[in-house]
């Protein structure tokens, strides 16, 4: 991983940001549409903007794959989207339907939901099956992050 300055993508116009890691607190925006690189929400990402983030980025993804009739996916889906308020900016959220993007359910082995999955620079560190609330999502992904 590149030290000196993060790729990071926009999460409106996808255009690719270089970001010193240092500057990542300080309200960051895309030079190219002046939009906040960060939301505090999930970005919800299909197979044609997945790899941007997953592959290119520098920042780690954090993904939830899911399903709308799912009850377990619902129920953590607002404690899904309170952690990315507290896990951004060292990290990006993202919910991938699995219903919709059966490609990438099926290249990540998806097999029960809700899954989380997070990725840095392509690689899967960590993986976590079954509904979890904001703070188990927060820890569990620091420390995944951290024995990475």
């Amino acid at each position: 991983m590149n030290t000196a300055a993060w790729l990071l993508p926009c999460p409106g116009c996808a255009a690719m940001n270089r970001l010193p890691p240092e500057r990542l607190d300080q309200a960051p925006r895309c030079g190219r549409c002046h939009q906040p690189l960060f939301q505090g929400y999930p970005l919800a990402l299909t197979t044609g903007d997945f790899d941007r983030h997953a592959l290119r980025s520098d920042l780690p993804l954090l993904v939830d794959f899911w399903a709308p009739w799912c009850g377990p996916c619902l129920t953590m889906a607002p404690h899904f989207e309170a952690a990315a308020a507290a896990l951004e900016p060292r990290m990006r959220l993202a919910k991938v339907d699995t219903e919709a993007e059966t490609a990438l359910a099926a290249r990540y082995g998806i097999r029960s939901i809700p899954t989380l999955v997070l990725i840095r620079s392509g690689r899967e560190l960590a993986r976590q099956s079954g509904a979890l609330t904001c703070e188990q999502i927060v820890a569990w992904a620091r420390q995944a992050l951290s024995g990475a």
